[in-house]
């Protein structure tokens, strides 16, 4: 009675500690943000009527340049990018691991077999003792006996042994928890990929069309420069004006023509970075990308949402969390090696010396029962990792916070560099606008005679530098815009269910989802 009395007590236990947890229970951190970003408060001339606070940004933000080449890059870079597709395979990696920790709830069984030849030294132990000359004493068959027990014999032996270890103190559950949160970690890591990607090939793809822009004013420039040398070279046959114009108007023309390599090797570059990102060699999309297409256009207006939405939204804000949650659990692992151990043995398997009598129940053994291990002294490595834990579970309380503040950092820079670029575009163009018609005035009145060609030298060249200075303007507002998506952080949110092409390590090809 009393066994059982014992067996009821501690199942009893184990049922009551089944539910406890060593460590503290991990709290979502409260990201301590403004009531709206720094830059929109800031007093400006024309306050910016193109950000909009009350809407979120959208997910597929490089939609808005309304461009479907970009779009198919995109899309395309998605499913090619090969920093993209090891990001998805380390998530791969991290889900093993929870299963691997998972695998500790369950018993273990594993199975053996073995044959060995066994001498036992019993003639050895009866000799030492005098054991061995009274029995030869007694008789022929007892001497006989022992000769036959004292020979090498063959074992024969299969056997199944379990052992399964109560998680007591919940050191399996936090070991759980923690792999969760590392794999949480991973995909916002691949999330982060992600939206870096997207705005590398958009910013890739902008550089691109904005040297060909530039490329094109450049031309322009080149063509009114070579009709102000052919100009210059009629006057000069007719004796209306020095050979020294049209010289000044050829040094002109070389100056502008001087200038097209720059943008030239800039449209190359930007072709050969597209393929890569895609996955590709670079040179691969350059019959595609060669033609000229203009700038895409900039959206009218560009929702920015609130801060306290940002810590929700950015994947670098998300993956901080991830970590401190599974730095929290880790505290609870580390805890719950302070505690007893218990777990629960056995064994079952037949032995004979003749192989044909295993299958006879009569050659049957077996064992079974708890096993406890309690930590008495391990040198303070114990007390040394919780004390370590705790120490790595405020810094990355401290890394969260400095994320959170970096992220609006972020915003703010961007937002500010969008504004004044858009402010200096105006002005750039009011500028090439009023050259412009300086340009046509000076040329006007050199063709009447009324006016110095060193005039019209000088107004070509300010209308030169303000026509390309607009242009690189435009491509870095653009360029901006791209800056203020990525560090909203939006991008991810439409491919949570990303799959990877089949890839084979060791064996079938696997299919990864993220």
């Amino acid at each position: 009675m009393s066994a059982y009395v014992s067996r009821f007590t501690l199942s009893a236990l184990a049922l009551a500690l089944v539910g406890c947890s060593v460590g503290p229970d991990y709290q979502a951190p409260q990201a301590k943000t403004p009531s709206a970003y720094n830059d929109v408060n800031h007093p400006k001339k024309n306050p910016a009527d193109s950000i909009a606070l009350s809407s979120q940004p959208s997910p597929l933000w490089w939609k808005s340049f309304k461009d479907p080449q970009l779009d198919s890059l995109i899309d395309r870079a998605i499913a090619g990018n090969i920093s993209l597709q090891q990001a998805v395979l380390r998530i791969a990696g991290a889900r093993e691991q929870v299963t691997q920790a998972k695998g500790a709830w369950m018993p273990s069984v594993n199975a053996s077999a073995k044959a060995t030849r066994q001498q036992l030294g019993l003639r050895g132990e009866l000799e030492s003792t005098g054991a061995q000359g009274k029995i030869d004493a007694l008789s022929p068959e007892a001497a006989s006996a022992i000769d036959t027990a004292t020979d090498p014999i063959n074992i024969y032996q299969g056997s199944f042994d379990a052992s399964w270890e109560l998680d007591l103190f919940g050191g399996t559950r936090r070991s759980v928890e923690m792999a969760n949160a590392q794999t949480q970690s991973s995909v916002e890591s691949r999330n982060d990929a992600l939206v870096s990607l997207q705005a590398e090939v958009a910013r890739t793809y902008l550089q691109l069309r904005g040297a060909q822009t530039v490329l094109a004013a450049i031309q322009t420039q080149i063509d009114v420069a070579q009709q102000t040398l052919e100009l210059t070279q009629s006057q000069a046959q007719h004796g209306l004006a020095p050979q020294l114009d049209v010289e000044n108007s050829r040094a002109q023309l070389g100056s502008l023509r001087a200038q097209l390599p720059q943008y030239e090797s800039q449209q190359r570059q930007a072709m050969n970075g597209l393929a890569v990102l895609l996955g590709q060699i670079p040179g691969a999309l350059d019959g595609e990308l060669t033609q000229f297409k203009p700038l895409p256009t900039i959206p009218a207006v560009v929702a920015v949402g609130v801060p306290s939405e940002l810590a929700r939204r950015r994947p670098d804000v998300r993956k901080a969390e991830a970590d401190l949650h599974a730095a929290t659990a880790n505290i609870g692992v580390s805890v719950a090696q302070l505690f007893p151990s218990i777990s629960l043995t056995g064994q079952f398997g037949m032995r004979n010396s003749d192989s044909g009598y295993l299958t006879d129940w009569s050659s049957h053994f077996y064992s079974f029962g708890p096993q406890v291990s309690i930590p008495i002294f391990q040198g303070g490595r114990l007390v040394s990792s919780v004390r370590l834990s705790r120490a790595q579970q405020a810094n990355a309380v401290l890394s969260y916070r400095q994320t959170v503040l970096t992220a609006l950092q972020d915003v703010d820079n961007a937002l500010v560099n969008y504004r004044t670029d858009q402010d200096r575009v105006n002005g750039l163009e009011e500028s090439a606008n009023a050259l412009q018609t300086s340009f046509e005035l000076a040329t006007d009145g050199y063709k009447k005679g009324l006016s110095s060609f060193i005039n019209v030298l000088d107004a070509q060249r300010q209308l030169a530098q303000a026509r390309q200075q607009s242009a690189e303007a435009k491509v870095q507002t653009s360029t901006d815009l791209v800056t203020l998506y990525k560090s909203l952080g939006g991008g991810w949110e439409p491919y949570q269910n990303y799959k990877l092409p089949s890839y084979s390590v060791f064996g079938p090809a696997e299919t990864v989802k993220p």
